[in-house]
């Protein structure tokens, strides 16, 4: 004859680790898109060997309840809860207690991972006088405290488990379990199978699950948010390089990095043909394949005949951001025989990061010279090298 399987979900708690949110207590708050509840009290109701479902909530979170599920409270059995977890699941056994089922599994309603393999391997090492939970061996070592919190001691770590649920126990054995503890005043036992154990009921173990875990801090929700949203695993951070070079000319002042440095030569262009910035442009369109700078402002173009370099890079910023990129750093390498670009290199750091929206230590200008070899080592000419990184896809 086929065992007969109801469920406990214990949902009753504040969650006081979690932090404060408008939504309610962490089994309230919101991961891909729906409650934590939500996502736990599918897993059973999916499960096809699991019957009847029991969920222990708090007398104040009838409302939250309604939002959380709507219409999917129908056919589960909804028990107000204790004040201890330890009374809310007594209150969920004896609600069963009409028509008993054969195996209880009893569950923490912030284990929103549960998997339907794990449930059945609880149910299978279940019998009529033995219960069974999932439990993963201690990975880490472990260390006892002082009251100060200096290391008192290292613990053996050879034969310990954590204890996860879902819990299961033949029906009739843990109510009289727990029913028995609440008689003789004990409130103080930390899970299901711990009341058994006390109790004389022997627990198995089977292997646990690492997914299986128990959302408790405001930092696990978001976690389980991000997974639960498909968040990539590669992190999308993109470089880009861009060249540049103009010949110099006769003049008074060359622009670099949108600076003005006075100079007997002048750089010759339609623009005001600052090198560095239309690397740094080209750069950054490079981020997100949107081509390059001729694309966007084509030097046929008159409009752009002595324009403001600035307005290039401005505009490819624009571009980045349009597509979900946010730039991390900008790098730009001159290469020059004059002007000297020392004294102007913190100017030209500034201006660069005004126009990126960069904080000041993310912005590198560097110059070196071309040894008097070539067009740039005769005078005829700077050439500028540009490397920006954009990270793309979700912010914040």
């Amino acid at each position: 004859m086929e065992r007969t399987v109801a469920a406990i979900i214990v949902a009753a708690g504040r969650g006081e680790r979690a932090g404060q949110s408008q939504e309610g207590p962490k089994q309230y708050r919101t991961i891909g898109g729906r409650p934590v509840l939500a996502h736990t009290v599918e897993r059973f109701r999916s499960h096809p060997a699991v019957g009847e479902i029991v969920l222990v909530v708090h007398p104040d979170d009838g409302d939250l309840l309604a939002r959380a599920l709507g219409p999917a409270r129908d056919g589960l059995t909804i028990v107000t809860g204790g004040a201890e977890r330890q009374e809310s699941v007594r209150m969920g056994l004896a609600a069963l207690g009409d028509d008993p089922p054969d195996i209880v599994l009893i569950h923490d309603g912030v284990r929103p991972f549960l998997q339907a393999d794990l449930i059945e391997a609880v149910i299978a090492e279940v019998s009529d006088d033995r219960g069974a939970i999932p439990a993963l061996a201690i990975a880490d070592t472990l260390k006892r405290a002082t009251g100060d919190s200096h290391i008192h001691e290292t613990i053996d770590r050879k034969g310990l488990f954590g204890a996860q649920t879902p819990q299961g126990f033949p029906y009739q054995a843990i109510r009289s379990a727990h029913d028995a503890a609440s008689l003789s005043g004990r409130s103080d036992f930390t899970d299901d199978a711990s009341i058994a154990e006390w109790a004389g009921l022997p627990v198995r173990l089977v292997g646990g699950h690492p997914e299986n875990v128990k959302l408790t801090t405001a930092h696990d929700i978001a976690l389980a948010d991000r997974k639960l949203k498909g968040s990539p695993e590669m992190i999308d951070v993109r470089t880009g390089n861009g060249y540049d070079v103009h010949r110099l000319v006769a003049g008074d002042h060359v622009t670099l990095c949108g600076v003005r440095i006075p100079h007997d030569q002048t750089l010759d262009g339609h623009s005001d043909a600052d090198v560095c910035l239309h690397a740094l442009t080209d750069a950054l369109l490079a981020t997100c394949g949107a081509g390059d700078i001729g694309d966007h402002f084509p030097p046929s173009d008159p409009q752009w005949r002595g324009a403001a370099s600035h307005i290039f890079v401005e505009r490819a910023v624009e571009i980045v951001k349009e597509r979900g990129g946010r730039i991390m750093n900008a790098d730009i390498s001159l290469i020059c025989e004059a002007p000297k670009i020392a004294p102007h290199r913190e100017a030209m750091c500034e201006a660069v990061a005004a126009m990126t929206g960069l904080s000041r230590d993310r912005v590198s200008v560097k110059a070196t010279t071309n040894e008097t070899i070539g067009f740039v080592g005769r005078r005829e000419g700077i050439a500028a090298i540009a490397t920006a990184s954009v990270s793309y896809g979700e912010q914040g």
